[in-house]
């Protein structure tokens, strides 16, 4: 795979696949950081005295609605960049075929959201050809949408023969290797999260990998539940208990510890007000319901964190969104901040993951936070991701 710093942008045009699917609050975008991580691919192709023809996604929309318009993105990447960014309300066709004819070295061009275009999501060949037209080097710097053969991320690339990865891409492969082929050891993963069964196979491909494997959220009660504890009211998915001995005797073989919560918080109900306990998570009572790890779990959970060299961090330990079940994402998340600061690697990804790092200020604590939620999920269950592949 050709690096970015291997091609010459001298008056040539690149086309960049970015993900500027950011959620907005009304007419606002309340987080930026997809865009702030996609700038410094774009100051590089402009620095080197290319112009940047950049494209993405934004939300799902179903026929052209305004709201779904990358005008709506325009005003934050210009402010961001500080440079002019000129757009087209498409993304192929002659206005847009027109705005790259007349981009000049040092310009921006963004084009209209790509799902306006049904042939986007399917992988259309011509769809992704039109768009090669535009420009002279692809570069996909969309690691969030990597895991999906669209045309925009992987159909296209077949149309170049200069292509690479942005440097945020490049980062994040980067990463992603030094966790599961080269980590330094010992390595411990940290998985939570509501559902086990959305885990198994990542949890089945880590262990040939990892020495320390922590399980928290809502998914450590079907872990409990298949040992024959008792979870009273607690999230549980018994369709899965025979998945969890697997994940057990699969660790056991490859000489992995597994560290389970022992003491949990419960509550009466889903609420952050009800009444609360710590107990036994082999015996929660009837009518009480884990919404976190309890202090014992606290305590063990970070000793393992700290003595690790490498830590891949997926899901929380509780319903962090709650002030009253906080406490345990909080202490991992500091655990892991700390183990960093004194010189482990670590690697945060998954949405609640992201959310909860972010929301306890710690996002410069950390050695890389992914920006990919269903990619890094389907890298780490050891799939090669189709926009990756077509970089190749």
């Amino acid at each position: 795979m050709k690096s970015i710093k291997d091609i010459l942008f001298h008056n040539k045009k690149a086309l960049i696949r970015v993900d500027f699917n950011v959620p907005f609050n009304g007419e606002r975008i309340s987080d930026n950081s997809r865009i702030l991580a996609a700038l410094p691919t774009i100051k590089y192709v402009l620095e080197n005295g290319g112009s940047c023809i950049v494209m993405s996604h934004l939300g799902r929309p179903k026929k052209r609605e305004k709201k779904f318009s990358l005008i709506n993105v325009k005003y934050e990447l210009e402010r961001l960049l500080d440079h002019v960014v000129i757009f087209v309300e498409n993304c192929i066709g002659p206005d847009a075929k027109k705005a790259s004819e007349e981009l000049m070295p040092g310009e921006v061009l963004l084009l209209e959201n790509l799902r306006f275009y049904k042939e986007e999501t399917v992988g259309d060949e011509k769809f992704a050809q039109e768009l090669s037209f535009l420009a002279d080097i692809y570069i996909n710097d969309a690691y969030g949408t990597t895991h999906r053969a669209h045309a925009s991320t992987s159909t296209i690339a077949k149309y170049f023969d200069e292509k690479s990865p942005g440097l945020l891409l490049e980062k994040e492969i980067f990463c992603l290797k030094k966790v599961l082929e080269s980590p330094k050891k010992p390595v411990t993963a940290i998985v939570g999260g509501a559902k086990v069964s959305s885990k198994i196979s990542i949890i089945a491909n880590m262990l040939k990998v990892i020495d320390n494997l922590v399980i928290g959220g809502g998914m450590a009660y079907t872990f409990i539940l298949s040992s024959g504890g008792k979870v009273g009211d607690s999230i549980c998915e018994p369709e899965n208990l025979r998945d969890c001995k697997e994940i057990l005797r699969l660790a056991k073989k490859n000489k992995v510890k597994i560290f389970l919560p022992t003491d949990v918080v419960v509550s009466k109900s889903f609420s952050n007000n009800d009444k609360q306990k710590e107990v036994d998570i082999q015996k929660i009572p009837d009518g009480w319901q884990g919404l976190d790890i309890g202090t014992k779990t606290r305590q063990k959970f970070s000793d393992v964190i700290k003595q690790s060299s490498t830590l891949l961090w997926n899901g929380p330990m509780g319903v962090f969104e709650m002030s009253s079940f906080q406490n345990g994402t909080k202490t991992i998340a500091n655990a892991v901040a700390e183990a960093t600061k004194k010189g482990s690697f670590s690697l945060v990804g998954g949405g609640d993951s992201v959310a909860a790092i972010k929301k306890f200020n710690l996002e410069d604590k950390i050695s890389f936070i992914s920006t990919g939620g269903g990619a890094m999920l389907e890298s780490l269950e050891g799939k090669v991701l189709p926009g990756i592949k077509a970089l190749q």
